[in-house]
């Protein structure tokens, strides 16, 4: 991220949390926000059984230093480390008891269960830290907390482990941030302005997650480099597996690296011995960085996924065994668009039908949407007009490019139906059950109009152009217009008290879409009363 770039392990856990800004338009789905309650609880457990581990290997540091020298120096950096990452997860902890104070994400009857269900809307976060276009007093302070925990981390480790040392700055750099449409924006904008609740809190998790497995790597090494350096590699060494990330796409390339506690050149096994899964990983599918084994294997299923086996080390002449158990997860890619129309389950005919349109993890201008009709009006919105579609359905296809390049497709099925027929209207009004009372004087002056009803959803302007109308005793009079020719109204005047008036054959056209011929509008009748 450092200089305006995006690196490489920031945008596939940004990956995870994307999928909600574009879902952010639609009724989210309450099992999407339940699944990420369900990886902040697991990432709470995880970071509970670090902070167990790390607090046992730091009480041995601490007895082995007051007894051998070797341990002194590094267990005076481990007891910085250890301050540095207590400071820090609890900063990060206070905002997450903050983030959650709201008595609303709380079930009223046990008290202990977090609502992640309600966990989709962003204000909180949004005016906490980001007010009126800046950063705000709080937003700024989040930054400094992890800008000190990452210059005083480096500053510690300068000497001790430069692999280690560029992990840190990666993993909590603060810089801005290029997003996919070339806009590089502040840390906090990018990361939290805009995101669900749930999304933020789960990424505060997984920020503890980071420092408490960097906490551990530390232990682990600074252990290691206080050894002997003619000690037992099977006695004083152990295997460590180090991952950008803790789960990853189905299909996509798995880069986390394994390497003994003490890493150099002279670490570097003689024979690799490894499995995924039970299957051998070949000399291609890994290459040595400093004595550590680098992976590019592949997953290709979904869920927990295993590499064991056995690193071959060669002292004195003869061949020592490190054995490997390790554990990753892989996630599914999102291969499900959201397509869904404003206003019904359905499109209708002579009219242009808005839908919303968005794709799980993918940003708005890397959707391609193609429909019969289809129109873009904006981002995530589109309008589509299925007059011409002979059909009685039509589908709408939906491709997305995922940020390492790969297309993911989806499609959605939609019924097409007519407009309803109209009901016809006098002077604005419709009738009671088709029928009109009024004065012979108050029908010659009104006009005839035609209405959709309350019952249909779109706004749908008409024009009527023309009826007939029908008085008994009287010749059927075709009238043009929406009001009463001179012809009509004589009939009118001659009718009897009592009479009734019948308006029939309707024509109306859509204001907006005079072409499409609208269904026969219903007649009305018309009582006179004196």
């Amino acid at each position: 991220m450092a200089g305006g770039k995006e690196t490489p392990r920031q945008k596939m856990i940004n990956l995870m949390y994307l999928v909600f800004i574009a879902m952010l338009a639609l009724n989210m789905s309450k099992e999407v926000l339940s699944a990420f309650g369900s990886i902040n609880e697991k990432l709470n457990l995880a970071n509970a059984n670090y902070v167990s581990k790390n607090n046992k290997a730091l009480n041995k540091l601490l007895k082995k230093a007051a007894t051998n020298n070797e341990f002194k120096v590094a267990s005076e950096i481990a007891d910085s480390v250890h301050e540095l990452s207590n400071t820090y997860n609890n900063y990060l902890a206070s905002q997450k008891k903050l983030l959650l104070s709201n008595p609303i994400f709380v079930n009223d009857s046990t008290n202990e269960k977090t609502e992640y269900e309600v966990m989709d809307q962003s204000d909180f976060l949004d005016k906490l830290y980001y007010r009126g276009g800046k950063l705000t007093q709080e937003g700024q302070t989040f930054l400094t907390q992890m800008d000190i925990y990452r210059n005083s981390m480096t500053a510690l480790l300068k000497d001790e482990d430069s692999l280690l040392v560029a992990q840190i700055s990666d993993y909590f750099d603060s810089s801005g941030i290029k997003g996919g449409d070339g806009v590089i924006k502040d840390y906090i904008s990018y990361n939290y302005v805009g995101f669900p609740l749930v999304s933020s809190l789960t990424k505060m998790t997984q920020i503890q997650n980071s420092v408490n497995t960097i906490e551990n790597d530390v232990l682990f090494l600074l252990v290691n480099d206080a050894l002997e350096d003619g000690a037992g590699i099977e006695e004083n060494y152990k295997a460590i597996m180090i991952a950008p990330r803790s789960s990853y796409y189905a299909g996509s390339t798995f880069d986390g690296i394994i390497s003994l506690g003490r890493v150099d050149t002279s670490t570097k096994p003689a024979k690799v011995e490894l499995l995924l899964d039970g299957k051998e990983i070949k000399e291609t599918e890994y290459e040595f960085n400093r004595g550590r084994i680098a992976l590019k294997v592949r997953a290709s299923k979904a869920g927990d996924h295993k590499i064991t086996g056995k690193l071959i080390y060669m002292q004195d002449g003869n061949e020592v065994e490190v054995l490997v158990d390790k554990k990753f997860t892989t996630i599914n890619k999102p291969n499900i668009a959201t397509v869904s129309s404003d206003k019904m389950n359905v499109l209708y005919r002579g009219v242009l039908n808005p839908l919303t349109i968005s794709f799980s993890g993918v940003n708005d201008e890397n959707i391609k949407v193609t429909a019969p009709g289809l129109l873009k009006l904006g981002k995530g919105k589109y309008g589509i007009n299925v007059t011409g579609v002979k059909s009685g359905t039509v589908t709408v296809n939906v491709s997305g490019t995922l940020p390492d390049g790969e297309i993911v497709k989806d499609k959605a099925l939609f019924r097409i139906k007519q407009v309803p027929s109209p009901q016809a209207t006098l002077r604005g009004d419709i009738a009671s059950e088709g029928e009109f009372r009024l004065l012979r004087s108050s029908l010659q002056r009104s006009t005839v109009g035609a209405s959709m009803g309350k019952d249909f959803d779109f706004d749908l302007p008409l024009k009527v152009t023309g009826f007939s109308v029908s008085i008994r005793g009287y010749p059927t009079i075709a009238v043009e217009g929406n009001r009463f020719n001179e012809r009509a109204i004589r009939a009118i005047s001659k009718a009897g008290g009592g009479a009734t008036v019948r308006i029939f054959d309707i024509q109306a056209k859509i204001i907006s879409n005079s072409k499409y011929r609208m269904p026969k509008v219903e007649q009305i009748y018309i009582s006179l009363i004196d």
